[in-house]
């Protein structure tokens, strides 16, 4: 029962929520992301301040409720090539782009805070969607088992169909859904501690699975969609100088999930063996800068993202069969996504000049955590954006009431890219060799991705009176 409610709210909460920092959302809620995701050391809202320092909730003396609706987009485009000769002695190369067609998603958030005047303690709960990448590539049309292959137009290889060595149509789903209980304690007027259990929800669907080793037949299976709980936690402190002057920190250790256990379906309908992954969340530590004077509150933090201590993120390359008569050489599935811790710098700047229009800015930085080397694993999980700008506002309807909103632009600032990949040993003619060749890099092949995104997010606040 308890698993059915979470897949309820999981559902409802987190069922197209994507990453813009690795898979990690940079912001939650139209206030937070306005401002670039900075809150750690500037609490403007309850829902910022949940997601990323607990400490900070101890700045809001009323009972408060946040919820929030984003209409989210995002254009990856994938590209492949292969040099000449590939597909056969004299054979011209063949290179093309394919785009997604997943069209708009939903992004809700839930928050709620409960604070008194008079009182050193501050609770809160939230349920917020924090986690996910997707994409939906179609197969390739103009491919060499059609009759009218033309390999001189475009023509991108790794969404051939399957039978033709390629992936077919690539699809994925990830999503995390995080319940998070808040309680923070004021040490002293402008000192003040937090501490945050948190409970998630994930589930993951692959088409196909490359986590499967694929047969010689029938190819790479395609899952059904896996879903895992985990916990964790969150602690913050949080210096709020009477100057204007404020310092934050916090730390979310690793959310540690059970395994996710996937069913799988060869194309032609036939089942094929079960498998397990385990993909836990990364630990983030984040410390924050904040200064508040006149009309004017400023926001920066910096956040260290660790994907390379974390499971199914930390391992890279084939899984290697220990016996039988493939043994010691690749099986085709895929150990991990092999990522590299990511840096992530979060500005925004609010501007209350305005009567009953604050006006917000943000700005946000991301490393890619996506080796060149090790981008063909990275195919399911293109939601890489290095740059994000963000415009925002807030309008009260009463004076209890408040109207908040946001618009979002995000470039991943170039392509991904590195070579195409083969497990097939070279004593079969494949280029995979232990020694020399351990991913199994096809010569002169590339992979690339690149992606922009846009969102158009409202929310609204309701204080409740004393």
């Amino acid at each position: 029962m308890k698993k059915y409610f979470l897949k309820c709210a999981f559902l409802f909460l987190s069922a197209v929520v994507y990453g813009q920092t690795g898979h990690i959302m940079q912001g939650v809620g139209a206030v937070n992301m306005s401002m670039g995701g900075a809150s750690t050391a500037q609490p403007l809202d309850i829902s910022g301040a949940l997601q990323w320092n607990p400490a900070t909730i101890s700045t809001f003396d009323r009972k408060i409720i946040d919820f929030n609706i984003g209409f989210f987009s995002s254009s990856p485009e994938l590209s492949s090539s292969l040099p000449a000769g590939m597909l056969g002695p004299g054979a011209p190369g063949v290179s093309g782009v394919t785009e997604d067609d997943r069209g708009i998603s939903l992004m809700p958030a839930i928050a709620m805070v409960w604070g008194k005047e008079d009182s050193k303690h501050t609770f809160g709960v939230s349920a917020f969607g924090i986690s996910g990448f997707g994409v939906t590539f179609p197969e390739e049309a103009n491919n060499p088992m059609s009759s009218a292959f033309n390999p001189l137009e475009n023509s991108n290889p790794v969404n051939y169909p399957q039978a033709a060595r390629g992936f077919g149509h690539v699809e994925s789903d990830y999503m995390l859904l995080q319940v998070g209980f808040t309680w923070s304690y004021e040490i002293t007027e402008t000192f003040s501690i937090g501490v945050q259990p948190t409970f998630n929800y994930a589930a993951l669907e692959l088409a196909p699975s490359p986590l499967s080793s694929p047969s010689q037949t029938l190819g790479y299976p395609t899952s059904d969609k896996a879903s895992s709980l985990g916990f964790g936690a969150q602690f913050g402190m949080f210096y709020n100088s009477p100057k204007g002057f404020k310092l934050g920190a916090s730390y979310k250790t690793a959310q540690s999930f059970s395994d996710l256990e996937f069913k799988n379906t060869y194309l032609n309908g036939t089942s094929a063996p079960d498998t397990a992954f385990n993909m836990d969340y990364p630990a983030i530590l984040s410390f924050g800068l904040g200064y508040s004077k006149g009309d004017f509150d400023f926001a920066i933090d910096y956040r260290m993202v660790d994907y390379e201590n974390t499971d199914g993120f930390a391992d890279n390359g084939w899984e290697i069969a220990t016996s039988g008569p493939g043994a010691n050489f690749p099986t085709g599935a895929v150990k991990g996504f092999g990522w590299e811790n990511i840096n992530i710098i979060s500005i925004g700047l609010q501007y209350k000049g305005i009567e009953k229009l604050p006006l917000r800015i943000g700005y946000t930085n991301s490393s890619n955590p996506i080796a060149n080397e090790l981008a063909f694993f990275s195919i399911p999980a293109t939601a890489v954006i290095a740059n994000a700008f963000q415009f925002g506002f807030s309008y009260p309807l009463t004076d209890s009431l408040m109207l908040n909103g946001v618009y979002h632009y995000g470039t991943s600032d170039g392509k991904t890219e590195g070579s195409m990949l083969d497990p097939t040993p070279d004593v079969m003619g494949g280029p995979w060799n232990a020694n020399t060749n351990p991913l199994g890099a096809i010569p002169g092949s590339m992979i690339g991705y690149e992606m922009t995104t846009s969102m158009i997010q409202f929310g609204v606040s309701y204080t409740f009176k004393q």
